[in-house]
């Protein structure tokens, strides 16, 4: 039996799948079909109707959405059944609907933030009269508290449901609902409650009305007014697609862009809102401490008092990279320090134990964040994916909901939003793994995944549990030809870009623990913010970086930088997909970028780098004429190809695994990074957060 169907679509034959709707199928015919309640991520409602068009012979018109081709029924004669999406007919009928929708809705337009982007305003011109026959009283709505980052409007709201949708659906937390029926029915949160989704955001880009806007971009700009500039994302490992929209020398706003094999079309609510972090806190000039004093100076005379700190004895001066850094900037400062003999560097400030060995599917996510869709098992170790990469946590969760995915965890019993084995929370359940039930899942499996996390890898027997876990995606069968399923997932944007340019330690050289415990004579901090710097005693300190957060506070000169949207920037995903960002603004003051602030570095200690451009630079990564480099293409991600390497590369012995649980790496996903931290948005999540995880006396 065939799975394709045949239909007539104004006067076209085509012939589609089965399970398309007959929306996809006029739309495969060319015909443009008006939609609100529709969307391809999300079940089918129906509710607007303004999809509406004719099947010959069907006593009314006909919501394309809902209805399947392989429902419906061929013609009498036999013959492909018509339908029409054009004509007076369907006109009328999607007049009438247009009509209703704009019964009770406002004509506030000139004051909406949807205005331009509306997609109402877009069909009502294409099917709305020139006038209202409505002369009873509009309906007017509550506003409904959705918390810092939602702002509503709901007498706009024209109950298309998809925002329910979608925090039902994809970011599996039931908190918007709607209540009543007919002229009563009505949008609402659970008791006023405040949306708790990493992912809540994505709800104003679904609106199709003015319903639901940005609460901090509220009144800002027009979009008409924004300069708008597709670029990656790093507030997490993931390497979103984005666009940053701009006015005069000031972000405005972060969107999402669509790429299906990382983010889909979401981004988290850190990445979507941070942007007023960007402005605030920001190192725009240098700085050297006098007397004790941070005092703002020149880049030559700061320049010069890195000099003087640098001429310490090599093996006296460390230099760890935090989790922002880009390519570009590991790659020089790496240069510059290796050619003054320096050995003691470091990317893992958190002191995890993986990318010594050279082997770099040993510290990415081979799997991929699409491969979580064809795999029918997966074993969490030491991650908690909803705070350290939302957006993929959603497409688990959509493919356990959608598939046939069997999850398990260990580490922490955490929400993640759909349904998992725990099998328990520490070292002696991975050692043990065997003897548990999900081995069995695992073993069975077709495409099994082994994930492990920075929760697991971040402490004394961090190496132990990478091998364990690499033995046990061998012993289950999931590392073979055509499947990579063992992969570590990041939370840092710049920690597998750090690991390719190899910004480990050299040859004797020390780790984080080592630099940041006490004797140094000078210690260089690459946007490094989040590690304990109270051991450095009287080391000289020298920060290169954007904000004005812990490393600045313990600096004796600070060279600014700029940030990831004042530049050109390449970075790696957990993945192993190289990305590049792309300036918007430019950068602030006098911060220039991370290669730029080492090139002149370099220059003054008399260690000059061989490139004076960006471009000179990341030729230079992509390595000679002909060389096949991790750098040598952008977007892809090695994928399946990481088997052989992972085969070859062995698991070793998997040395005494602590009993001990694995602690998350994240205490407040919104608090994560120094732009994070500088944010008022950001800071106002982390303040509602805390208290909804606080129980009260008659709980």
């Amino acid at each position: 039996m065939s799975d394709t169907f045949k239909l007539n679509i104004d006067g076209q034959d085509i012939e589609v799948p089965k399970h398309y709707t007959l929306m996809q199928a006029c739309e495969e015919a060319g015909a443009e079909i008006p939609r609100f309640c529709y969307h391809e991520r999300l079940s089918v409602a129906g509710n607007c109707r303004m999809c509406l068009v004719e099947w010959e012979g069907a006593p009314k018109p006909i919501a394309s959405c809902a209805q399947t081709v392989g429902d419906m029924r061929p013609n009498r004669d036999g013959s492909a059944p018509n339908v029409r999406t054009k004509g007076d007919y369907v006109q009328k009928a999607r007049n009438g609907v247009m009509e209703f929708l704009l019964i009770n809705h406002p004509l506030d337009c000139p004051i909406c933030d949807q205005g331009g982007e509306c997609d109402l305003q877009d069909q009502a011109m294409a099917y709305g009269r020139g006038g209202s026959r409505y002369e009873e009283n509009k309906r007017a709505v509550d506003d409904k508290y959705m918390g810092p980052l939602v702002k509503t409007i709901m007498t706009r709201c024209i109950q298309c449901t998809r925002c329910v949708r979608f925090v039902a659906e994809v970011a599996g937390v039931e908190e918007i609902g709607m209540i009543s029926r007919g002229e009563n029915a009505e949008i609402t949160t659970y008791l006023e409650k405040s949306l708790t989704s990493e992912l809540s955001g994505n709800v104003i880009d679904l609106c199709p009305v003015g319903a639901l806007t940005s609460k901090p971009y509220a009144f800002n700009a027009r979009p008409w007014e924004l300069r708008k500039t597709s670029s990656i994302d790093v507030m997490d490992a993931m390497g979103a697609a984005i666009r940053v929209d701009a006015k005069g020398d000031g972000v405005m706003r972060i969107l999402p862009e669509t790429n299906e094999e990382v983010n889909e079309e979401w981004i988290s609510d850190k990445s979507r809102f941070v942007w007023d972090g960007l402005a605030r806190q920001r190192l725009d000039t240098p700085y050297v401490r006098v007397n004790g004093k941070l005092v703002p100076t020149t880049w030559g005379e700061a320049f010069e008092a890195a000099k003087a700190a640098l001429a310490a004895p090599a093996d006296k001066i460390g230099v760890v990279a935090g989790d922002l850094i880009e390519v570009e900037q590991a790659k020089a400062a790496l240069d510059l320090f290796r050619a003054m003999g320096v050995q003691n560097t470091d990317c893992r400030p958190a002191g995890a134990a993986y990318g010594t060995d050279g082997v770099r599917e040993r510290y990415i996510l081979n799997p991929t964040l699409m491969g979580v869709e064809e795999a029918d098992a997966l074993l969490l170790i030491g991650t908690n994916p909803r705070v350290e990469a939302a957006v993929w946590n959603a497409r688990i969760r959509k493919s356990w909901l959608w598939g046939e995915l069997k999850v398990g965890v260990i580490g922490e019993a955490v929400d993640l939003t759909y349904d998992y084995d725990h099998l328990g929370t520490g070292g002696d359940a991975l050692a043990n793994v065997a003897s548990s039930d999900f081995f069995k899942v695992l073993k069975d499996a077709k495409r099994p995944m082994v994930v492990v996390g920075e929760g697991a890898l971040c402490r004394a027997d961090g190496q132990a549990v990478l091998d364990a876990a690499l033995q046990l995606a061998q012993d289950v069968g999931a590392v073979a030809d055509g499947w990579a399923g063992f992969g570590v997932l990041h939370n840092a944007a710049g920690r597998v870009g750090a690991l390719d340019v190899g910004f480990v330690p050299g040859e004797g050289g020390k780790a984080t623990a080592e630099i940041l415990g006490g004797g140094m004579e000078t210690v260089v901090l690459l946007g490094v913010d989040e590690v304990d710097l109270s051991a450095l005693g009287s080391a000289k300190v020298i920060y290169v970086g954007s904000h004005g957060d812990a490393g600045a506070a313990r600096a004796d000169i600070i060279l600014p930088c700029a940030t990831y949207t004042e530049m050109d920037a390449t970075y790696a995903n957990t993945e192993g997909r190289i990305q590049m960002t792309t300036r918007a603004v430019q950068p602030k003051g006098e911060a220039r970028e991370g290669w730029a602030i080492f090139r002149a570095l370099s220059q003054v200690v008399g260690k000059t780098l061989p490139y004076d451009t960006a471009a000179a630079l990341r030729a230079s990564l992509r390595g000679p004429e002909g060389e096949n480099t991790v750098f040598s293409g952008l977007g892809f991600a090695p994928g399946a190809s990481g088997a052989s390497a992972l085969q070859a590369s062995g698991s070793g012995s998997a040395g005494t695994i602590s009993a001990d649980a694995f602690k998350a790496p994240i205490e407040d996903f919104y608090l994560t990074n120094p732009i994070a931290r500088a944010s008022k948005t950001m800071a106002e999540c982390s303040s509602l957060s805390t208290a909804l995880d606080t129980p009260v006396a008659a709980e």
